[in-house]
């Protein structure tokens, strides 16, 4: 069998961010300087885009994306071209593993819509032409669930929650048929909140909603986004526990999830997080339905740049093989390489091993 699935996600994958070299933070600083004009930041992120295009292709991979090179966060930048949503400098930032991030979040400050002329959609049909044919291009853009997220809602708009449910719903809907409609035919839902949903320490908002309520309209949200896409748009999700200069936010297996999300959500493909002691066993992979969606098993980090054990990661996979069929399942690292602008803790030549080593591995596992 060929490493290659007939549908996406295939069976070496990546979640879709890359480091961003040296040359896109000068441009950046010098564009936020006035020293470089905008178009001349998008000529370099052009040209980067286009170098790393090759080398994605050059290490195996039958997938690419643009390393979400020409935005700054893997959710801000979409979330606040959305109508209705801006983005806003914050007193603090968000508390993750040992560090505080970058102080900026989204708001929402009028009635929800998507925005047919989001940036987005031009980002991906430049992306379709560098690629031209040579793999599949991924197009990532955060789940609408991150719209749930603590200090987005604003109530004075949207008293209730459900109408503030059903707009963000149709947003996506118009959102995935933009993006069809510009090329997309393989989509990828970036969602911290939902699996955030599962960790032991989840803040609930207000008191208001349970757990349990909480995450019965995160499925909602999620399925009803999904109503009336093309058949042959293939959409996954990713389940993220943060990634920030590899740090992470919380921790907690998928369990509490697994019933509700894992065996009803209506994807073609599950990026789950697998590569370390707090992301718990592969026992909530039961829920997944047989010969339903993909699991992709993120049993490489992206945290550093160390290889993994290559007959350690194939005994990992052969472990989820007892809960999941092998052909339902797919490899790739747990996350993105940059999240953020900021990056990961490895260098880029070390990125490239790792996905070379998920490349190889999977032509092993799957020859």
């Amino acid at each position: 069998m060929s490493i290659t699935l007939t549908k996406a996600p295939f069976r070496a994958d990546h979640v879709g961010s890359l480091l961003r070299p040296d040359r896109i933070h000068l441009a950046r600083k010098q564009y936020k300087d006035g020293d470089l004009s905008a178009g001349g930041l998008r000529e370099i992120e052009t040209e980067e885009i286009k170098r790393i295009v090759d080398k994605q292709i050059e290490v195996g991979l039958e997938v690419v994306t643009d390393g979400e090179f020409r935005r700054t966060w893997w959710h801000f930048d979409f979330l606040e071209n959305l109508t209705g949503i801006e983005g806003y400098v914050t007193e603090k930032g968000l508390t993750f593993d040992g560090v505080e991030t970058e102080r900026y979040n989204v708001r929402n400050i009028g009635k929800i819509s998507f925005n047919p002329d989001h940036p987005f959609l031009n980002d991906f049909i430049e992306l379709n032409k560098i690629v031209d044919g040579r793999a599949v291009a991924k197009q990532t853009i955060p789940s609408p669930n991150q719209l749930f997220a603590a200090g987005v809602h604003n109530e004075e708009i949207y008293p209730d929650i459900e109408d503030y449910a059903n707009d963000i719903i149709k947003a996506y809907q118009d959102a995935l048929k933009a993006f069809y409609e510009a090329g997309v035919r393989y989509l990828q839902l970036d969602d911290v909140y939902i699996a955030r949903l599962s960790a032991p320490d989840f803040q609930f908002k207000d008191g208001k909603y349970t757990r349990e309520q909480l995450i019965d309209l995160a499925l909602r949200v999620i399925n009803g986004s999904l109503e009336g896409k093309p058949d042959d748009l293939i959409i996954t999700t990713h389940l993220c526990r943060g990634n920030y200069q590899s740090a992470w936010a919380f921790e907690g297996s998928y369990a509490r999830i697994a019933p509700t999300l894992l065996a009803k959500e209506k994807v073609d493909g599950f990026f789950l997080e697998y590569d370390d002691n707090r992301s718990g066993d592969f026992k909530p992979l039961e829920h997944i339905p047989a010969g339903g969606a993909k699991v992709v098993l993120g049993v490489v980090t992206s945290k550093n740049g160390e290889i993994e054990d290559k007959e350690a990661i194939k005994a990992r996979i052969k472990e989820a093989s007892h809960i999941v069929p092998l052909e339902q399942l797919c490899l790739s690292p747990q996350c993105g390489f940059a999240s953020t602008h900021h990056g990961n803790k490895l260098t880029e030549e070390q990125q490239w091993e790792k996905l070379k080593f998920i490349v190889e591995v999977a032509k092993e596992v799957w020859a």
